[in-house]
C-alpha cells in the first residue's frame, strides 16, 4: 500500500511540513508537501491515489475552501483536516461533507498515523468500488434494451411468469432473455446479479 499511495500534505508552515514529511516517511509512505492550496491544485490531477492532510488556516484559499473545491469538482481523495482548538466546529462541518477525519493540534504522532492508515484503507476500498462499478457498467452496455428490461424486473424480484405477462411474451422467451443476461453480465447466480444491479445504482452492499 505505502509504495502505491501518496500522502499529500498542504500546510503553509514550513516547519510543520518538514515534521509531517519526516514522520510519514518514517513508516515507508510516500509524501508530497505543498505550501498552499493553490500549489497543490497546480500539481494534483484527479485519480492520483492517496490521501490529503490539510491544515484549516492558510493564507489565500483556506483548507476548508480547498476541501469544498475538491468536493464541488468531484475530485475524490480522502481528506484529513488538521485543526486548532478554535477550528473544531469547522472541522466537524468538513466531515459532514466528506472529510474522513480531523486531528486537533497538538496531535499525537501515532494518532495521526492511525488516521492516515485508515484514510488509505478507505481510498483503496473506494478505488476498488469505482473499478467494480465501471466493470459492471461495461457489462450493462452489452445488453439489448429488452435484456436490460428483463434484468431490471428479475433483480426487482419478479418471476418469469410475471415478467412474461408484463411484457406480453411467453415465459420461454423470458427464460431466453434471462439466460443471455446472466451470460453477458457473467453472473453465476441470481444473488450475484442482484448485487451487480445494486452497485450499478450506487448502493453500498
Amino acid at each position: 500500500m505505502a509504495a502505491e499511495l501518496t500522502v499529500f500534505v498542504v500546510d503553509d508552515d514550513q516547519a510543520m511540513r518538514a515534521s509531517l514529511q519526516w514522520l510519514i516517511e518514517s513508516i515507508g509512505m510516500k509524501v508530497e508537501t505543498f505550501d498552499s492550496a493553490q500549489t497543490f491544485l497546480d500539481s494534483y490531477y484527479p485519480g492520483r491515489a492517496g490521501c490529503l492532510l490539510l491544515d484549516v488556516r492558510m493564507p489565500g484559499m483556506s483548507g476548508l475552501e480547498l476541501h469544498a473545491y475538491l468536493v464541488r469538482h468531484e475530485m475524490r481523495i480522502p481528506v484529513i483536516i488538521i485543526t486548532g482548538h478554535g477550528d473544531i466546529s469547522m472541522a466537524v462541518k468538513a466531515m459532514k461533507v466528506g472529510a474522513v477525519d480531523f486531528i486537533e493540534k497538538p496531535f499525537d504522532d501515532e494518532e495521526l498515523l492511525h488516521s492516515i492508515r485508515n484514510a488509505m484503507r478507505h481510498e483503496e476500498k473506494q478505488r476498488e468500488l469505482r473499478a467494480r462499478r465501471a466493470d459492471i457498467a461495461a457489462r450493462l452496455a452489452e445488453l439489448t434494451p429488452r435484456e436490460y428490461e428483463v434484468m431490471s424486473m428479475v433483480t426487482d424480484g419478479k418471476s418469469n411468469k410475471e415478467i412474461a405477462a408484463m411484457l406480453s411474451v411467453s415465459a420461454k422467451t423470458v427464460e431466453v432473455h434471462r439466460a443471455r443476461v446472466m451470460d453477458k453480465m457473467r453472473a453465476d447466480s441470481l444473488a450475484e446479479l442482484v448485487r451487480m444491479a445494486l452497485l450499478a445504482h450506487g448502493e453500498q452492499i
